[in-house]
């Protein structure tokens, strides 16, 4: 696991989470760790067996949510599960976050839904909204847009809203 930050005093806990993850070597690189949030990040095909090292032996019990970015110029979209613990001993103050970058013209991720129930609805719109598919999700079916939507979806940078001249 390699760090892009300088280094800075942790509180305990966030230093344990960190050893543990290095744990799982080049399965995950960490962008960064500070009081109350790490942030790793995997790829595709390890998101799943990272997640479970999560759940399983760090503690973290739910994904809070299921955030995605577009970044149009790198041809990717990132998809960032944000994982909290209520049980776990001195863990609810942290928030870890595990992302995941895909390419836009292959945006698809395995789901979490066996390993965490909670992004059931987070993975959908996410799906909706930024076009990724999450393999393995049992009813990926509209859940916010009108269903005569026949555009791409709305969040990613080359929607243009009906009416709106370019550039504005």
């Amino acid at each position: 696991m390699s760090a892009t930050q300088p280094k800075m005093e942790l509180p305990r806990e966030e230093k344990a989470l960190v050893a543990a993850l290095s744990s799982l070597g080049e399965k995950v690189k960490l962008a960064f760790a500070k009081p109350n949030r790490i942030k790793i990040f995997a790829e595709r095909n390890d998101v799943v067996e990272v997640s479970r090292f999560i759940r399983d032996n760090l503690h973290f019990d739910h994904c809070a949510n299921v955030t995605g970015t577009d970044f149009p110029k790198d041809k990717q979209i990132e998809i960032t599960y944000h994982f909290g613990s209520i049980d776990g001993e001195g863990l609810r103050r942290i928030i870890l976050s595990l992302a995941c970058k895909v390419p836009s013209a292959d945006a698809r991720l395995p789901s979490l839904i066996n390993e965490f129930p909670s992004v059931e609805l987070h993975e959908r719109e996410t799906a909706e909204m930024l076009g990724v598919v999450f393999d393995g999700h049992p009813n990926l079916k509209r859940l916010l847009l009108p269903e005569d939507w026949n555009d791409i979806p709305p969040m990613l940078k080359a929607y243009r809203l009906p009416g709106r001249l370019e550039g504005e």
